[in-house]
């Protein structure tokens, strides 16, 4: 018994330190809240609740037109995969998914491959989605 404790204090003694910026638990339990959200909304078209989560700067540099929103109504989100994900130098964290929606009007279903990003906003303490909406347009 003795022997395993003293192993266990040599492999915690050589375990490399987690950065200062790490996710602490906190943290990744309000980002897994934050990708529910966000998978959630996109997964009942519901691109309101989905803009909603993404950084207010964002939205305020860049807000969706009408036309914008119109569009992204017209389709009916089909599959959302999420992929691999990691954590970014900068404390971000990225996650690669695919989803799949079908156009209500031309019944034309397409399937895009993107990165989300999320980064930790330590006043409001919570994650944002640091970028726009998915893209379902880009080639047309």
């Amino acid at each position: 018994m003795r022997a395993i404790l003293i192993l266990l204090s040599i492999l915690l003694l050589l375990a490399p330190a987690a950065p200062a910026d790490a996710i602490n638990a906190r943290q990744r339990a309000k980002l897994d809240q934050a990708q529910n959200a966000w998978s959630s909304a996109l997964r009942w078209s519901d691109y309101d609740a989905a803009w909603q989560l993404v950084e207010p700067a964002e939205r305020a540099a860049r807000p969706l037109s009408d036309l914008e929103l119109e569009r992204y109504r017209q389709l009916q989100v089909t599959s959302y995969r999420e992929g691999g994900s990691g954590e970014l130098k900068d404390g971000s964290v990225v996650r690669d998914v695919e989803v799949g929606a079908i156009n209500r009007h031309t019944q034309a279903e397409r399937v895009i491959r993107f990165q989300e990003r999320w980064r930790w906003d330590p006043a409001g303490k919570r994650w944002w989605h640091a970028g726009r909406l998915p893209d379902f347009w880009s080639g047309e």
